[in-house]
């Protein structure tokens, strides 16, 4: 068989697979249709000008028929989700294990007010808070390949307490206003049920600097490598809070531990401050397009501190990793990590800069797949358009890490239509 012809072949293959996770036989054909929509060349994958390609003699009824499948149709996104997972996982694999779990989020700027979860809140894509959707994910990551396994959309209080705008955007009733680190972790509780490969959680500091976030990473079994803020307060090396208050002779036993004016723990910042010279070594984690990755790095075993008077064992000693670039006035970035002690440096830290390829696989799945181009306003709409351009990215991923693929996806064409045609209905289409 050609190498167009596997590539072919496989693209069937994944969706009967697909089709088998969205159910009813009559999605099968407005399924392949919207993923070979996506995976297309063209400036816009919202709904019409996807079916202005697929078919252009009939857009209306391609159009009416992709619609459904996407904002109405009662299919399980997440089932989709578990069948691209299933798909991606064995190629990755054959380039390594499973190197991390990394928990983040992608914001998807909005103009409007009406479209579900739309608030003023931080958007990542413009850097700033702006009008936007944002929408929580854990991808799998190796050094070769990364795919989102996780995609659900962050719902603000401003909206989880409003019934209306509930109503209209068919939020279900049992979503309730939760913070992101919570969902994140309702996110690797189903990883883990579905039995994934483990691996060491990654995440930036909006995750890491809630220790709820990190105690509840440990309380899974999972080791974690997560961005801290400059202010977190650790013990440094050998030390700990102090042991409970003598008895006094009467009442309970004091339990907690306790800290004193002259027994304080360090800001991390302070802490690396002080750290002598030698501590510092140069770490390159990477190639970039422009030359080595590199950087000064610091790893120091230490205790996080954060309301430990209010416990009555100290937390176990954990990994502080810092950054400070040469030019620099102070250390840019921080990190506690429980992998292993007997971790090498470098190992650290091409850990904690793995986050690198899943900002790489969310701009694809903007830029070229329409994970911002959907036009509807609902929940269901949001998801299931966000799982398929997720499910169309699996394909292309698991393509690129078969051993020399011939072109990329050769076999997808445009619908060709006889010179002068006009379709009917693609007033928008282009």
């Amino acid at each position: 068989m050609t190498g167009r012809g596997a590539e072919a072949g496989r693209f069937t293959e994944y969706l009967e697979a697909l089709g088998r996770a969205v159910g009813h036989c009559d999605r099968r054909e407005p399924l392949r249709a919207y993923l070979t929509g996506l995976l297309l060349p063209g400036e816009r994958k919202s709904v019409e000008p996807m079916a202005a390609k697929i078919d252009p003699r009939h857009v209306r009824a391609r159009h009416q028929s992709m619609h459904h499948l996407v904002a109405e149709a009662p299919w399980d996104d997440r089932a989709v989700l578990n069948t691209a997972r299933e798909w991606v996982l064995p190629q990755l694999e054959r380039h390594g294990p499973v190197g991390a779990w990394v928990v983040d989020d992608t914001g998807i700027p909005k103009k409007g007010t009406h479209s579900v979860g739309v608030a003023r809140q931080y958007c990542g894509p413009l850097g700033k808070p702006e009008n936007c959707q944002v929408a929580v994910t854990v991808s799998l990551v190796n050094a070769t390949l990364s795919l989102p396994c996780a995609y659900r959309l962050y719902l603000p209080e401003t909206w989880a307490r409003d019934r209306r705008r509930r109503r209209v955007a068919h939020v279900p009733s049992g979503i309730r206003f939760e913070p992101k680190w919570v969902m994140a972790l309702a996110e690797i509780d189903r990883l883990l049920a579905a039995d994934v490969p483990r691996a060491p959680v990654v995440a930036d500091a909006g995750y890491g600097n809630v220790a709820a976030f990190r105690d509840g990473v440990r309380a899974h079994g999972l080791s974690y490598a997560v961005g801290v803020q400059a202010d977190t307060s650790v013990w440094p090396p050998g030390q700990g809070p102090l042991g409970p208050a003598p008895w006094c002779g009467w009442g309970p036993h004091p339990r907690r531990l306790r800290r004193s004016a002259y027994h304080r723990p360090l800001a991390v910042a302070a802490f690396a401050a002080r750290l002598p010279p030698t501590a510092w070594q140069r770490v390159r984690w990477r190639e970039g397009t422009r030359g080595p990755m590199e950087s000064r790095f610091a790893a120091v075993r230490v205790r996080a501190a954060h309301r430990d008077v209010k416990r009555t064992v100290p937390r176990e000693v954990e990994w502080l990793l810092v950054e400070w670039p040469r030019g620099e006035t102070t250390p840019t970035k921080y990190w506690l990590s429980t992998v292993p002690a007997t971790v090498a440096l470098d190992a650290l830290v091409r850990l904690v800069k793995i986050r690198w390829r899943i900002e790489r696989d969310f701009q694809e799945l903007k830029d070229e797949l329409g994970l911002d181009h959907y036009e509807g306003r609902g929940w269901r709409g949001f998801h299931h358009h966000g799982v398929l351009c997720i499910a169309a990215y699996a394909f292309l991923a698991a393509e690129r890490a078969r051993l020399s693929p011939p072109a990329p996806l050769a076999f997808l064409r445009p619908a060709r239509v006889p010179r002068g045609f006009r379709p009917r209905g693609a007033a928008t289409a282009s």
